[in-house]
């Protein structure tokens, strides 16, 4: 693996009508926002081989409408992504490394923020990078990660929704 996306889901309705957490779709601004960073993605050459998507139906739908710009990339709907913590979503970004040259991982907060945060800290980032970093990890937003012969993150970039046009980060 050479690159890796950590992306939160796009922004989600309160409470889902079935009262569990997992059914919790998108808003109509996160349908958008998840369009747009479709594109952003795209038009920056960000396109997975492989995306490790959360079971649950925002990822799922987020992943629908990005994938929509970037076009096909081999998608694996994994359950242990629901709200995982970031060492189990570290578990699985080592599992598929070997299978993709960019693979994205689509999931959670807090998980996705702090795996993101550690390894920017193990890269050595610099103190403006961390700091941005802190300030918290929108919906739809996107880390991006050089990755080099001995598995190691650098930081590649952080984008975001409003950064784009999109909607407010939160």
């Amino acid at each position: 693996m050479h690159r890796l996306i950590l992306m939160r889901h796009a922004e989600a309705e309160r409470a889902a009508p079935s009262g569990r957490d997992r059914d919790r779709s998108l808003t109509p601004r996160g349908r958008e926002d998840a369009i747009l960073m479709g594109r952003i993605l795209k038009e920056k050459g960000l396109r997975p081989d492989i995306a490790l998507v959360s079971t649950a139906a925002r990822t799922s739908q987020t992943w629908e409408w990005v994938q929509e710009g970037l076009g096909d990339a081999e998608v694996r709907m994994e359950p242990a992504l629901y709200n995982a913590s970031a060492d189990v979503l570290r578990r699985h970004v080592e599992a598929a490394e070997e299978e993709a040259g960019c693979l994205l991982v689509l999931a959670h907060n807090p998980g996705v923020h702090i795996l993101a945060h550690e390894y920017l800290i193990e890269s050595a980032a610099s103190p403006s990078i961390l700091d941005r970093m802190a300030g918290g990890f929108p919906t739809a937003a996107v880390a991006v990660f050089e990755v080099d012969v001995a598995g190691r993150c650098a930081y590649d970039g952080f984008l975001t929704p409003k950064a784009f046009g999109g909607g407010a980060d939160e």
